[in-house]
């Protein structure tokens, strides 16, 4: 039976499609989410993609997080279901409280758009076990309000955790604490990051094909279960 991966559609949603596009190229089968339904029709993991949810007004994610939706999507991942947000579901996943820090605005003040080398530092997590750790990829970064942040407590406890996923290379593209691109929550079912791997999943479109092992991984470790 092939495995089920549920791509949520909120109000201005971009990268949905992308998204249900590399769980199709992955060998999954992927199923469109509405965000005002609670039924997750079954699915066996969800992906929060990019965009700007409801214009990015008050706060990004702020008002996503209370989609019916989500309510089924936080009730799932506690139970161990993964899940992974994307650039504004990384957004999603922090005012969800599902990861902890927020996302604000690039310390430079401009959107940024560009290909972004980034540290495998976790391959542990339900969405990154086909990568090695120390590994480098390569995916497209593109956001107005990226930056990772949260108290110096916090920080410690995700470093000293082993949560940090992913580490900025280069030049730090948003003021991100700590060059933090990506994180997990302690069970390692729950995976956020700004940069987006559905954009790197194929040679035609992406700048390298280094995304596409999120999507294996996730399909690998549900097979395993």
């Amino acid at each position: 039976m092939t495995t089920r991966i549920g791509v949520v559609t909120f109000p201005g949603s971009l990268d949905d499609h992308d998204a249900r596009r590399a769980v199709r190229l992955a060998g999954g089968e992927p199923v469109a989410l509405w965000h005002r339904d609670r039924d997750l029709k079954q699915v066996d993991a969800v992906v929060l993609p990019g965009g700007f949810s409801y214009g990015d007004y008050l706060r990004c994610g702020a008002i996503a997080r209370f989609s019916p939706v989500m309510e089924s999507v936080v009730e799932q991942a506690r139970g161990g279901m993964p899940v992974l947000g994307i650039c504004n579901g990384f957004q999603v996943l922090c005012e969800s409280h599902l990861l902890p820090g927020a996302l604000t605005r690039n310390d430079h003040l401009h959107f940024i758009c560009r290909d972004q080398r980034l540290k495998v530092e976790n391959a542990g997590t339900a969405w990154t076990s086909d990568y090695t750790e120390g590994q480098e990829i390569t995916v497209p970064l593109k956001n107005g309000e990226g930056g990772f942040v949260a108290d110096e407590r916090t920080l410690d406890e995700l470093e000293s955790e082993g949560r940090v996923v992913f580490r900025y290379l280069g030049s730090n593209p948003n003021g991100s604490r700590r060059d933090i691109a990506g994180i997990t929550n302690a069970a390692g079912n729950v995976v956020g990051l700004m940069p987006h791997p559905e954009h790197a999943v194929e040679p035609l479109t992406g700048p390298t094909t280094d995304g596409l092992g999120f999507f294996t991984s996730v399909l690998k470790k549900l097979v395993q279960a």
